[in-house]
């Protein structure tokens, strides 16, 4: 970002200036008086200003403009410029927050010095706000299975755009995971990634979080929105917005300026906006809970995200790497996951998603002895089904004691392969090497216990 905004009343010297900056590479708005500057910064924010401290047929001079920009563009460096230089004006601009002030006539040598020394500053304090709040590194996404690499696959599409995103699916999937990843690949990747969680949130306080508010006491306390300028805006859980906030933030995506509480000013704002929910959002729209025009302005790219139960393959690969992420964070062991283990992760029902199967594996890790490899017995508990112990599992109630054997072998074996094959993402092949069949038998055993589901996957793909 090289945008230069140069606000003089001479309009020889603002036409020298501009020629001098656009030979040096840079590209450059003018503005004659306070109006025309005023108009310019709500047009685009530009990378620094260099600001004379006299203007001619002003309504403002150069340190009430100074103020204005300091209070709605933070972090625009300001140079201030004047023929009447003397030591009190130059404290009173560099106390109201002017990067330097050049007393006319200036060595244009020296201002382009103290130019680049202010756009590197300014570029140095926001690399460093993105660090301190780890926006700067993109969200991992990890994942082998088919509906994983289609999910991959849109995002990575997604990510190349500017188009607003909306992400759908069950609690615990890992939306925000997928909205990071967006911001990760993206053109907006050095800029922030700031989360809105709708849900927790208290209503009253809402349009002050996401707007901030402006008091005597407290001077400007910028809101969230604010704090994405120019990165992305990440609106979690969007279906559980107020109903006069979502009228405020559709006025927002259609102006892209907002009025912050209490105050009279507009602030604006460059974002991409990204929301999700787990919830049906046309129902929310029938019962009048959230509007349709909202609707229509975040829905331009809507995106699923696959719940854990559909991409079984990946549970024991986000189980190892939640291993590895609890010892490296908290110092708990670094166990295996042996296979038999694995497999009795991915037999588990998992509706919390990857939330739970993350807590889980930090359960086990902190109530676990010793640190040799993780064994099934352990999972014990941790769900309504492969958590049961050897005995809960094999108790036999009333739906197998009242039949025959065959019949119940045949009950137990078509259970015992539905669960392998949905573990395994409906792959015939991989089924059949776990269980110990050759793949044509295990196709004979399927069609003779009725289950033909379990092939369909697999023919399918083998079909395209």
């Amino acid at each position: 970002m090289s945008d230069i905004l140069i606000v003089d009343d001479e309009r020889d010297i603002r036409e020298l200036v501009s020629d001098i900056l656009r030979d040096e590479g840079f590209s450059t708005r003018l503005a004659a008086n306070s109006d025309q500057a005023v108009a310019q910064l709500n047009t685009a924010e530009p990378a620094l200003m260099i600001l004379d401290i006299w203007l001619k047929d002003s309504k403002m001079d150069g340190i009430d403009i100074l103020k204005q920009v300091k209070r709605n563009n933070p972090d625009v460096p300001v140079v201030i410029i004047s023929g009447h230089g003397n030591i009190e004006i130059a404290v009173a601009a560099i106390k109201q927050g002017a990067y330097d002030f050049i007393e006319k006539p200036f060595n244009i040598d020296q201002l382009l010095v103290v130019i680049r020394r202010a756009m590197e500053t300014a570029r140095l304090r926001r690399e460093n706000s993105t660090l301190k709040r780890g926006e700067a590194r993109g969200a991992e996404m990890l994942g082998n299975s088919a509906p994983f690499r289609r999910l991959r696959e849109q995002l990575d599409k997604v990510a190349k755009s500017n188009g607003r995103v909306m992400l759908t699916g069950e609690p615990g999937v890992g939306k925000e995971t997928a909205a990071r990843y967006v911001h990760g690949q993206g053109p907006r990747a050095r800029a922030p990634f700031v989360t809105v969680p709708c849900a927790t949130i208290e209503p009253e306080h809402m349009e002050e979080v996401l707007f901030g508010r402006e008091t005597e006491g407290r001077g400007i306390e910028p809101g969230l929105l604010e704090q994405a300028h120019g990165g992305v805006i990440y609106f979690d859980e969007v279906a559980d917005m107020p109903p006069g906030t979502q009228t405020k933030i559709l006025r927002v995506l259609t102006e892209q300026q907002f009025t912050r509480s209490g105050g009279t000013d507009k602030v604006r704002v460059d974002l991409r906006v990204i929301s999700s929910t787990n919830r049906d959002l046309s129902a929310e729209i029938a019962a009048g809970r959230f509007r349709q025009e909202l609707y229509d302005r975040l829905n331009v790219v809507p995106v699923a995200v696959p719940s854990l139960a559909d991409r079984r393959e990946d549970v024991a690969l986000l189980a190892e790497h939640f291993i590895e992420q609890f010892h490296a964070a908290q110092g708990l062991p670094l166990r295996a996951l042996p296979e038999e283990t694995s497999a009795a992760l991915q037999a588990m029902n998992w509706p919390g998603n990857i939330r739970q199967l993350r807590n889980v594996v930090e359960r086990v890790l902190i109530l676990g002895d010793g640190t040799g490899p993780i064994q099934p017995s352990e999972l014990e508990g941790q769900n309504g089904n492969a958590g049961a112990s050897t005995s809960e599992a094999l108790a036999l109630g009333p739906q197998i004691t009242s039949l025959a054997l065959r019949e119940a072998r045949e009950l137990f074996e078509r259970e015992y392969l539905l669960a392998q094959i949905n573990r395994f993402g409906g792959n015939i092949s991989r089924t059949a090497q776990f269980v110990g069949m050759e793949r044509s038998a295990l196709h004979r055993k399927l069609k003779s216990l009725g289950v033909v589901g379990g092939m369909r996957v697999e023919e399918e793909m083998m079909g395209k």
